[in-house]
């Protein structure tokens, strides 16, 4: 069986199609997943790490930019389904699964034109442009969200849970400690702002180092900052005195998620669903800009349900960080409870629910060519 699975260009839309790949190949260790992206999207470093085989193509976004990029996006559209159709002529996959993103709609609608089977995932509460337009004619659309269904066809839509990869639930806390070299004795708090990092939440967490200078010896961080702002918050970090393992980027999550005791980061989907399967106390930031502020809707269920905290990004300063910091460091019960309501909400099985959608598609298409 081959299946190809398309789309990427942020960790959000990347890693639940790692997840997929994962469940499909425990389940038939020679099942062939190829994944569709482009060279400049982070799967282009990611997934060869992970040992799967890229096959890229051209296409650029179309939201948020100037008229001229949109034209020479809408020009690279029509290149990536040439692209797509040779790719999918090639591999000749049993399915086709997008994963969100500018990616994953060339070959996602190639697919759908060469009658292969198709199906997509949307992580957000409130769906992408991409999706919204393959949503009208794939065979199956796993949506995270119950606001989501509305938005597809009712009768193609399952309500799966975004997916996450297996080994974060098998982080070691214990290895971690050796790969960042932190210290046993120390309450750590793990930043991050997704893939490329967040420099709001990077300077909010500097300027949040003088407001808490009475447990520089109690707590620790580990800290991905983006490259943008690695060499600034680094200094940072040697200036006040604040110990800790500063990186640009942490491919070793799983494990950065078990040594952390607890979570800064924005509310992007893939993250969420992480955080909640794992059951970790988190304080988030939303990405203010974000397609219908979907971040914020999503970071306020888990406010609304006390499985996390929520500051948005244009009230956030150092103070106010500091203050959320030193509350949950203070209450193990505080921590204790965000945790159990964390989990109540999380759906570590949403990989093997997408698979088990996308294996029917597939029993269905062979019955169908067999009469």
């Amino acid at each position: 069986m081959r299946v190809i699975i398309a789309g990427g260009g942020t960790g959000g839309h990347l890693f639940p199609g790692i997840a997929i790949a994962e469940e499909l190949k425990r389940r038939k260790e020679k099942t062939e997943v190829i994944f569709v992206g482009t060279e400049h999207g982070i799967e282009a470093r990611i997934i060869p790490r992970e040992g799967y085989t890229i096959k890229f193509l051209r296409a650029e976004g179309l939201v948020g930019v100037s008229l001229l990029r949109k034209l020479r996006a809408a020009w690279k559209t029509v290149l990536s389904i040439v692209d797509s159709y040779r790719i999918l002529r090639a591999v000749r996959p049993d399915i086709v699964i997008g994963v969100g993103g500018y990616a994953s709609v060339g070959p996602v609608l190639t697919a759908f034109l060469m009658s292969i089977q198709t199906m997509i995932i949307e992580q957000n509460s409130i769906p992408g442009l991409a999706n919204k337009m393959l949503g009208k004619f794939v065979g199956a659309i796993g949506v995270t969200y119950q606001e989501s269904i509305s938005v597809f066809p009712k009768a193609r839509t399952f309500l799966t849970g975004n997916p996450i990869r297996m080994r974060i639930l098998r982080g070691s806390r214990d290895a971690a400690y050796n790969i960042f070299s932190l210290e046993r004795d120390k309450f750590t708090i793990f930043v991050f702002g997704g893939s490329s990092g967040a420099r709001s939440i990077n300077s909010a967490v500097v300027d949040a180092f003088n407001h808490m200078l009475d447990l520089k010896d109690n707590v620790q961080f580990l800290h991905q900052t983006g490259e943008r702002d690695y060499e600034y918050v680094r200094e940072s970090y040697r200036k006040w005195g604040f110990k800790g393992t500063v990186a640009p980027f942490i491919y070793q999550m799983a494990e950065a998620y078990a040594v952390a005791d607890i979570i800064i980061s924005r509310a992007g989907a893939t993250t969420l669903a992480e955080l909640t399967a794992i059951g970790k106390p988190a304080i988030l930031i939303p990405y203010p800009y974000a397609a219908g502020r979907h971040q914020e809707f999503n970071a306020s269920k888990l406010l609304e349900m006390k499985a996390a905290r929520m500051i948005l990004d244009h009230e956030m300063r150092g103070e106010l960080l500091a203050e959320n910091i030193r509350e949950l460091y203070a209450s193990k019960e505080l921590r204790l409870e965000m945790e159990k309501h964390s989990r109540a909400v999380g759906r570590p099985d949403a990989a093997q629910r997408i698979v088990d959608i996308a294996m029917s598609l597939i029993t269905k298409n062979k019955m169908k060519n067999a009469k």
